[in-house]
């Protein structure tokens, strides 16, 4: 066991130490502060531009001349910094003002027989959307009041018009959760799935890569000379693992203060919906297990992969099956979001690769019985138990085999190797 943690130590301080894993940990950790504080950089920089307190100026071409006052106020009462000015020019007039850059927008407006308001907003801006939208709102709620005033309705009568049914929606699946729970699971299922979807991309090419680049320094011919190829396939898929496991609580612990501390306000309806104090401790628990037993049954892979190259400029091709499954896996639990029940993504969460994103997700989402996760963890459980066999023979002889991959060919050629 001694050679055992002497790889593991290497592997874990190696990549620690190295300059690319610092400088990604330092980024992401300026990033997480960055996105606490958005809003405050944000309202900073339009203070020091000097366009914090701007409003947009909308020139209104109002040929009924009854309104332009009701859009004024409309969209005061709606606090939008919008300000409304009545031209004097005509349409063409203003139409050359836009296009030279004078003005950025202008609204023409008319009351046709039928006392409907007809708009015609003009901007040269392609990527003007949320002026438009608000003046629509406006426009919709003026024409509400035209009408009510034309029918003789009181306000008190047009609310009444607009009265919303009382609509309750029961499920009585023996799998359901109530609308608020299924709103918090949602959030969580997406972030974690998210988490486990990169993390078992990113180190498991990393311990592809590692092998690969031990192989091609022909640093590898010296460690199997002391300690056997299964002992260095686990140490490596240990250490590295172990180093991906305290970034990502690096990154919550950060993640966490950094929104604690934030100089930003935080709305509380925001963080209701991102709140977890609600979702049950199991789903949390499971997000750990499938976490852990994705990540080492991706990373037995990659090592058992990376071990038949000797360039790492083929690892990426050799891995490429692999990373072709936890995409499909991130697909297939994506589209689950929308509805967990569906045929596919139930048979699928049994699969061993693709069940550390698609199971969790369904025991995120529903309430399953406990033998319907277990027996996923159990498959999972199995096929790491297999592919660690299988891969330890594999790696056996792949590390002494050097020259071009041709393809998973190679397989063969490495157990052959290994025997001897």
């Amino acid at each position: 066991m001694r050679e055992f943690w002497i790889i593991f130590k290497q592997a874990f301080s190696s990549k620690a130490k190295s300059k690319s894993f610092i400088i990604t940990t330092v980024i992401m950790i300026i990033a997480i502060f960055l996105l606490a504080n958005f809003s405050k950089i944000i309202d900073t920089v339009q203070n020091v531009t000097g366009t914090g307190d701007s409003k947009e100026v909308l020139q209104v071409v109002d040929e009924s001349g009854i309104i332009v006052d009701r859009l004024q106020s409309q969209l005061e009462a709606g606090e939008y910094d919008i300000t409304v000015e009545a031209a004097n020019e005509t349409e063409e007039v203003l139409a050359d003002k836009v296009s030279s850059g004078e003005i950025n927008s202008f609204l023409a407006l008319t009351v046709d027989e039928q006392g409907t308001i007809h708009a015609k907003y003009t901007t040269m801006s392609m990527m003007d959307f949320s002026v438009p939208l608000r003046i629509q709102d406006a426009l919709q709620s003026i024409q509400t009041g035209l009408k009510a005033e034309e029918l003789s309705l009181t306000g008190t009568q047009v609310q009444t018009l607009f009265t919303p049914i009382q609509f309750e929606q029961k499920n009585v699946s023996p799998s359901a959760k109530s609308e608020e729970e299924l709103g918090q699971a949602r959030v969580l299922v997406y972030v974690l799935m998210f988490v486990i979807y990169f993390a078992v991309i990113l180190y498991s090419s990393m311990i592809a890569m590692d092998v690969a680049n031990e192989k091609s320094s022909r640093v590898m011919e010296i460690l199997i000379s002391s300690v056997s190829p299964v002992k260095h396939m686990f140490a490596k898929v240990l250490g590295i693992g172990s180093l991906g496991i305290l970034q990502i609580i690096i990154y919550g612990v950060v993640g966490f203060i950094a929104f604690k501390t934030s100089a930003t306000e935080v709305p509380d309806g925001f963080s209701d919906f991102f709140s977890i104090q609600d979702v049950s401790i199991s789903t949390l628990v499971y997000a750990a297990v499938f976490f852990i037993l994705g990540y080492f049954l991706y990373a037995t892979l990659a090592a058992l992969l990376g071990s038949l190259v000797s360039r790492t400029e083929d690892v990426q091709q050799m891995i490429m099956p692999m990373s072709l499954l936890i995409v499909v896996a991130f697909l297939i639990a994506m589209t689950g979001l929308g509805n967990p029940e569906l045929g596919y993504v139930t048979y699928s969460s049994y699969f061993p690769f693709f069940a550390p994103l698609v199971m969790f997700l369904r025991v995120g989402m529903l309430d399953l019985p406990m033998w319907e996760p277990f027996l996923a963890i159990a498959i999972m459980l199995l096929t790491i138990f297999i592919l660690g066999w299988f891969g330890a023979r594999v790696y056996r002889g792949g590390v002494l085999m050097y020259g071009p991959s041709r393809s998973l060919k190679d397989i063969k050629k490495a157990i052959q190797l290994g025997k001897e």
